[in-house]
C-alpha cells in the first residue's frame, strides 16, 4: 500500500509554524467558542491573492471574475467585491447570491450547465450571459430576443490531475463542440443575438505551453466573430497543496497569452479584453478545516490505526471524490506534544460511508495512504489545510444527518468572527413536510 508522507520532511514534530494561517492560541479559541468541526478563512490572504489575480498579464484591459462555486458565502463574496473582481456564476441562484452580497448585476458573468428561465430576468438587468450549448442558443432565443450575448466553446483540448478535473476536450460536456462552430453562428444571426464574448475553460494545469495553445485555440475561435470584443480564458490555475505538487505562476502562463493578443492586435486591429476566473487559487490556501478526533481504532499488526474525526465527506469530499491530497496537521492537546511519538495513520471521517477517507493515495480515492504524524488521541485537535476551495461549498451536505459546519473569518486585525453559523438539527428538517 501506498505511504504519503506530508509532514515529517518539512516539520517532524508540531510547531506553531505549520499552519499557514493559525496558531495554537486560534485552535484553542475556535474549540471553546465556535466549535468543531469548522473553516475558518484569512482575509489578509484573501484580499493579498485577489491583489495577485489583478496583476495577471494583459495588454488591452483585464477583468478577473471570482469563480463563486469554489466558496459563496457572502463574506467572502463582499472581500473579492471590494478588492475590484467580478463574478463568475454557475447558476441563477449563484447569480442571486452575487446580488445579495452587493455585486452589481454588470459585474456578474452566468456560464451554466442548466440555463433556467428566470435568466430572462437577469439578462434584462445587465447579468452577461455565455451559451454553452447549441441547444442553450435556441431556449435562450426563445426567452428574450435582441439580447448581446457570450458564447463558450469547447476547443478540443483540456487539462487536469483527473479526468473530473478536465473540462475540456471530447470527454468533457462543457462548451458548444468545436467543430459546431458555423451552426452556432448560424443560430446566433437566425435568431438576432450578438456575439460579444467567447469564452473557454480547460480544467486545471499549471503548463504554461498548455494555456498557450489553448489561448491560441481559442483566439482562432474569436477570429469567426467580427463583434467580439472580449475572450474569457476562465480558470483552472492550479494550486500546490502537497510538497510535491507544482503550483501556476500567474505571471509565466500570462506573458505568452499577452503576446498572443498583441499578435492578434496586430492581424486584426482588434484589441481584446481578457478575463479570467480563479477560484481555487483565491481560496484554497486561505482556509483550514479545524476537527476533533473523536474515535481511535486499529485493525491489528497487519492493519491500520485510524483516526476518525468529526468531521468528513460532508466538508471535504475531494478526497473522496478523486483521491484528492491535503495537508493534515495533528495537534495534541497543550503539553503534550513533546510525548507524542510519530506513527502511520489513517485519516478518516463520521460518515458511515467506507469512502469517507481523507487519506487516499493521490489520484486513487479507494487505496489507503497512511500519513506519518503525531500519534493522535482522542480529543486532539485536527488541522486540514488547503480547504478555502471546493470543500465548504462542494460536500455531501446532511450526509448521516450530520448538520452543516460553521464558517469563520480570521480578519487581518486578527480576530476570529462567524461569516456561517452551524446549522441547527431544525433548521436540517425544516422543509420536510408528512402528509
Amino acid at each position: 500500500l501506498a505511504s504519503y508522507d506530508s509532514s515529517p520532511k518539512i516539520n517532524p514534530q508540531f510547531t506553531t509554524d505549520s499552519f499557514t494561517i493559525l496558531t495554537t492560541i486560534d485552535l484553542e479559541k475556535i474549540k471553546i467558542e465556535f466549535g468543531t468541526p469548522t473553516f475558518v478563512y484569512d482575509e489578509q490572504i484573501l484580499r493579498s491573492n485577489a491583489k495577485e489575480v489583478m496583476s495577471f498579464p494583459h495588454e488591452f484591459g483585464l477583468f478577473p471574475r471570482y469563480a463563486m462555486k469554489s466558496a459563496p458565502t457572502a463574506a467572502i463574496l463582499r472581500i473579492f467585491n471590494q478588492e475590484g473582481l467580478g463574478i463568475d456564476a454557475s447558476s441563477v441562484h449563484e447569480v442571486e447570491r452575487a446580488i445579495r452580497s452587493g455585486f452589481g448585476t454588470e459585474l456578474i458573468s452566468l456560464s451554466t450547465q442548466e440555463l433556467a428561465e428566470d435568466i430572462k430576468y437577469f439578462a434584462q438587468d445587465g447579468v452577461k450571459v455565455n451559451l454553452c450549448s447549441l441547444n442553450q442558443i435556441h431556449r435562450f432565443a426563445s426567452l428574450t430576443k435582441g439580447q448581446k450575448i457570450g458564447l463558450r466553446f469547447n476547443p478540443g483540448m483540456g487539462s487536469g490531475g483527473t479526468n473530473r478535473t478536465n473540462v475540456g476536450g471530447p470527454s468533457s460536456s462543457f462548451g458548444i463542440w468545436k467543430e459546431d462552430i458555423g451552426e452556432a453562428k448560424r443560430l446566433c444571426k437566425e435568431y438576432g443575438l450578438k456575439v460579444e464574448r467567447i469564452h473557454t475553460h480547460i480544467g486545471s494545469g499549471s503548463d504554461p505551453e498548455i494555456w498557450k495553445k489553448v489561448a491560441s485555440m481559442s483566439l482562432d475561435i474569436v477570429s469567426q466573430f467580427p463583434s467580439v470584443h472580449t475572450l474569457n480564458l476562465g480558470g483552472g490555475y492550479k494550486v500546490a497543496r502537497m510538497p510535491d505538487e507544482r503550483a501556476t505562476n500567474l505571471q509565466e502562463i500570462g506573458e505568452p497569452v499577452r503576446k498572443l493578443f498583441i499578435e492578434f492586435e496586430k492581424e486584426t486591429a482588434r484589441k481584446l479584453k481578457l478575463e479570467i476566473e480563479p477560484g481555487t487559487f483565491l481560496l484554497a490556501h486561505a482556509c483550514s478545516l479545524v476537527s476533533t478526533i473523536q474515535d481511535v481504532t486499529t485493525t491489528g499488526k497487519d492493519g491500520y490505526r485510524f483516526l476518525k474525526l468529526n468531521t468528513g465527506m460532508t466538508e471535504i469530499l475531494r478526497p473522496s471524490l478523486y483521491g484528492a491530497q491535503h495537508p493534515i496537521f495533528v495537534v495534541p492537546e497543550p503539553g503534550q506534544e513533546s510525548f507524542r511519538e510519530q506513527c502511520p495513520q489513517v485519516i478518516v471521517g463520521h460518515c458511515c460511508e467506507s469512502g469517507d477517507l481523507l487519506t487516499p493515495a493521490p489520484g486513487d480515492p479507494e487505496a489507503l495512504a497512511p500519513r506519518l504524524l503525531p500519534r493522535g488521541e482522542i480529543d486532539d485537535i485536527c488541522v486540514i489545510e488547503g480547504a478555502g476551495a471546493y470543500c465548504s461549498s462542494m460536500s455531501a451536505k446532511n450526509y448521516n444527518s450530520f448538520p452543516e459546519a460553521a464558517e469563520v473569518l480570521k480578519k487581518t486585525d486578527g480576530t476570529l468572527a462567524f461569516i456561517r453559523k452551524r446549522q441547527t438539527f431544525d433548521q436540517l428538517i425544516e422543509n420536510e413536510v408528512v402528509p
